[in-house]
């Protein structure tokens, strides 16, 4: 998802509690503070030897010690005053894919993709996935065969 995608969701419901869970239906605790907002660049060259260059917004979650869940769960609309008041600092992609970077228990440390913002009863719901990996070399070569191009892209 991307940074503007995922902010207009959050501006629908700005008194709406945020909760982070995966699939699973493990939550970031409540309680939780949002510590660090990053604007990222990548410049990279994969196995195949092309560079990549890509822009990333990362939205660092923590929970202190002493927090507990009856602490509740950050608004939507205090999270965007944060956002609102870092994009006044420093220059965020819009464009950009958002990811969470947050580890505990249930999660382990890592940044993670939204793949959706829901809302009901209350409560914004941002679903967390894991990353993975993959071989871009060997992707762009099987979209080449895919779209009938015949190619042969070194891969690792």
């Amino acid at each position: 998802m991307t940074t503007k995608e995922f902010i207009a969701a959050l501006r629908k419901t700005p008194d709406n509690g945020l909760i982070f869970e995966d699939e699973a239906g493990h939550r970031v605790h409540a309680g939780y503070l949002l510590t660090e907002i990053k604007a990222a660049h990548f410049e990279t060259v994969d196995c195949g030897g092309q560079t990549n260059r890509w822009d990333e917004t990362i939205v660092q979650l923590w929970v202190p010690a002493d927090s507990d869940d009856n602490d509740g769960y950050m608004t939507a609309g205090k999270f965007l005053r944060i956002f609102d008041k870092v994009t006044a600092m420093i220059p965020l992609q819009l464009e950009a894919e958002v990811r969470v970077e947050y580890g505990d228990e249930n999660f382990f440390p890592s940044l993670y993709h939204v793949e959706a913002v829901t809302s009901e009863d209350g409560a914004t719901r941002v679903l967390l996935a894991p990353p993975s990996t993959t071989c871009k070399a060997r992707d762009r070569r099987l979209a080449e065969v895919e779209a009938g191009a015949c190619c042969e892209t070194a891969c690792c």
